[in-house]
């Protein structure tokens, strides 16, 4: 199978990074011992902290404004510097959109390994990543560079939104319904890419993932009916619905076959083309999630895999789901489904085969 050649450089960008996108991020049990014990109850004006493991730090200023604070960055996902610039910046705003808010500037983030790399790759980088900030309607305000022995790129951003649209993880209601925006799979056509065995449309259709805005997020926290949202990103589909289980203090119970998937992230994951990100999650939360007896190996490596600028996981009220799932897909995200419920019982996720 012939490599996806496009326009990357003569060093390939993930030859020089030991890992790529959100993979790359700490593992779930590592990072909860970080940050215990860093909530923000000496300021009431924090709306949403460290707490829950939510997707954004959220400030209330005194004429009732809420501002969205985040930032998000990592080693190279694929080898194109504008498109590795556009992939980082769309997952970075991401976090913005799954609070329910709206950008309204960035700050980039660029370390580059100024001795293996020329300063061509560093401007198309950012490029990218202006190329994102502008489809989303913000400009790329500033930022900071460093001298690094891995290129690294991201961005800060801030966002705005009414208290009222703010949409945490952890206001999922039993009884609601779950929807996925996007399908998963990203982790794995990356690691493929890396090996050489990811063809041109493979890579298409991961660059179309990943580069599409979750836009949709803005609209969802002016809903009534969407009760929590959170960012599917380098945890996986079971790693952040669990944070959303346990912050909400509900079961989540996922129809593996109704979950979207990229079109050959099945094939290849029995291939092999599994990342260790998919093992280190396993290992952090699997005792958190009971899978369908006797199910393949498979499912588990899918359900773990890392995704880079995934999509939203939105819990909403049941008889308000079909709807709102028609006005997601017509927004842009024709992969978007229902892939499950909210219960009460204790704070883990059952995945049922159908």
């Amino acid at each position: 199978m012939d490599q996806f050649a496009a326009t990357a450089p003569p060093i390939r960008l993930t030859e020089l990074a030991h890992g790529g996108g959100c993979g790359c991020k700490l593992a779930p049990a590592v990072l909860q011992q970080l940050l215990a014990g860093q909530a923000g109850a000496l300021f009431p004006q924090l709306l949403v902290g460290t707490e829950t493991s939510d997707d954004a730090a959220v400030w209330q200023l005194p004429d009732g404004t809420c501002v969205i604070a985040t930032t998000d960055f990592f080693m190279p996902v694929v080898d194109d510097p504008h498109d590795f610039g556009r992939i980082a910046a769309t997952n970075a705003i991401s976090d913005v959109y799954a609070m329910g808010g709206t950008p309204i500037l960035a700050l980039a983030i660029l370390g580059m390994p100024l001795g293996k790399l020329p300063i061509e790759v560093a401007r198309d980088i950012l490029a990218g990543g202006a190329a994102a900030c502008a489809g989303a309607g913000i400009p790329v305000a500033g930022g900071h560079s460093i001298d690094t022995g891995e290129p690294i790129y991201g961005l800060a951003v801030v966002g705005t939104a009414r208290p009222e649209q703010i949409r945490r993880n952890g206001d999922a209601r039993p009884g609601d319904a779950l929807i996925l925006t996007k399908g998963i799979g990203v982790g794995i056509y990356a690691n493929a890419l890396r090996k050489n065995a990811l063809d041109a449309a493979a890579y298409a259709e991961m660059l179309a993932s990943t580069t599409l805005l979750n836009r949709i997020g803005a609209t969802l926290g002016t809903e009534a009916d969407v009760h929590a949202v959170t960012d599917v990103t380098g945890f996986g589909l079971l790693g952040h619905g669990l944070e959303m289980a346990r912050a909400s203090d509900v079961s989540l119970h996922i129809v593996a076959s109704s979950v979207p998937f990229l079109s050959r992230a099945r094939a290849l994951a029995e291939d092999g083309f599994v990342t260790g990100a998919s093992h280190r999650n396993w290992d952090s939360y699997g005792a958190g999630v009971k899978l369908p007896d006797g199910d393949s190996l498979t499912l588990r490596h899918l359900l773990t895999d890392a995704q880079t600028s995934g999509g939203l996981l939105v819990s909403c009220a049941a008889d308000s789901a079909a709807e709102l799932l028609a006005r997601i897909r017509a927004a842009g995200y024709p992969a978007a489904s229902i892939i499950g419920a909210v219960a009460t019982g204790p704070t883990r996720i059952e995945v049922h085969a159908r």
